[in-house]
């Protein structure tokens, strides 16, 4: 869904604000791409479907409906599968909710971003910390265990002793499931321009470091399992859709700007390829209605950018690349011989940053915080081999 009713400081997503939505067209132009790359696909079980945006929680709870009908009546979508959709606190009222339920959603991710209305502000919001809680907690009574908010730090002027105060602030509202994204300030954003124009202080590399190491150890300590670098659990709340994405399954993209991975079995393919579908929705919509979808790239992904991905989004997890899930994409190659052998991964392990063992390979709790800085070795290591 890529409309918003306005565009938040920080976002450089591919979202549109226009004063009237076609929702009609747009529901069925949604409906035809999903069943059109679900028949290239040839899937024949679909795990879950994660509503983005945009703002989803716009849409009337008929077009989800509509989607899930879509998805259910081409491949076989189970009675238990993972639905989400995201939502804006402003657009989540109590009937509001219960018609996405009633539609087939049954796990909510609410963009509360921060609980403070200074921050708020400074974030382009339009809904407040009182209306963001009162979303949360409608949301969880009619998602009980499977409402999960997202939070944004790393705010300029934001300090650690505000941010430890919102993360108990947040434990006190929150459910079983917290996603915390760290403030990038994007190149063409009204807050990257603020910031480079001097009117806006950018965080230091050591505060963000402490407010990710400080929220890591809280929620920790509150019984979440830190389970992906961004992402927080408890009592099995784990989000099995994004867990689809680390762990390298394969994924179909439909609506304006979509990405997707997957191999085209409906055409004779072998290959995983990797879509994306044009970024502009009125263009979307017309090539949809002509063709079926509205792809606008493809790319054959060789095996070295596959294992490129899984090295780079496992790692990502606390589970880490199993040895398993690596032989299903290169069974000549094992991970053994690949990071076990003298090289860049025996180092990363002799300093403490990497664990190589029956398991597959893995972050350290302390590696999974510079994950980023370990990337480049090991990806020049995959190439050599």
């Amino acid at each position: 869904w890529p409309y918003c009713r306005k565009r938040c400081s920080y976002c450089n997503f591919n979202t549109y604000v226009v004063p009237a939505v076609d929702e009609a067209a747009l529901r069925a132009c949604l409906v035809r791409e999903a069943q059109t790359l679900l028949r290239l696909s040839q899937v024949h079980s679909v795990t879950s479907v994660f509503f983005g945006g945009g703002t989803p929680s716009l849409a009337s709870p008929g077009t989800v409906a509509a989607v899930l009908e879509a998805v259910a009546g081409t491949a076989h979508l189970p009675a238990g599968a993972e639905v989400t959709l995201e939502a804006n606190p402003s657009s989540t009222s109590t009937s509001r909710l219960a018609g996405f339920r009633a539609a087939g959603v049954n796990r909510l991710s609410i963009g509360v971003q921060s609980l403070d209305d200074a921050e708020l502000r400074l974030l382009g919001r339009e809904h407040t910390a009182a209306e963001a809680r009162k979303a949360v907690e409608a949301a969880r009574g009619l998602f009980p265990g499977r409402t999960s908010i997202d939070l944004l730090f790393g705010l300029p002027r934001q300090s650690r002793d505000a941010w430890a105060q919102q993360l108990e602030a947040a434990l006190r509202l929150c459910d079983d499931h917290i996603s915390l994204y760290q403030l990038t300030l994007e190149r063409g954003t009204a807050l990257a321009a603020q910031v480079l124009r001097g009117a806006l202080p950018a965080p230091s590399q050591e505060l963000l470091a402490d407010m990710y190491q400080t929220a890591r150890t809280v929620l920790v300590a509150a019984g979440f399992r830190h389970y992906e670098v961004s992402n927080f659990a408890r009592k099995g709340a784990l989000s099995t859709h994004n867990l689809s994405y680390w762990r390298a399954d394969q994924y179909i993209g439909v609506g304006p700007g979509a990405h997707g991975r997957f191999v085209l079995r409906g055409e004779g393919g072998w290959s995983r390829e990797a879509r994306v579908q044009t970024l502009e929705p009125v263009a979307w919509m017309r090539e949809v209605q002509s063709q079926g979808h509205s792809t606008r790239s493809r790319v054959v992904l060789s095996l070295l950018e596959q294992l490129e991905e899984l090295l780079t989004l496992g790692l990502r997890t606390d589970e880490g690349v199993t040895h398993e899930r690596w032989g299903h994409f290169s069974p000549q190659l094992s991970l053994q011989a690949t990071f076990g052998e003298p090289g860049e991964a025996r180092a990363l392990q002799q300093e403490g940053w990497l664990v190589l063992d029956s398991s597959g390979l893995r972050c350290t709790w302390a590696g999974l915080a510079v994950l980023d800085s370990l990337l480049p070795d090991l990806l020049w290591q995959l190439q050599r081999a």
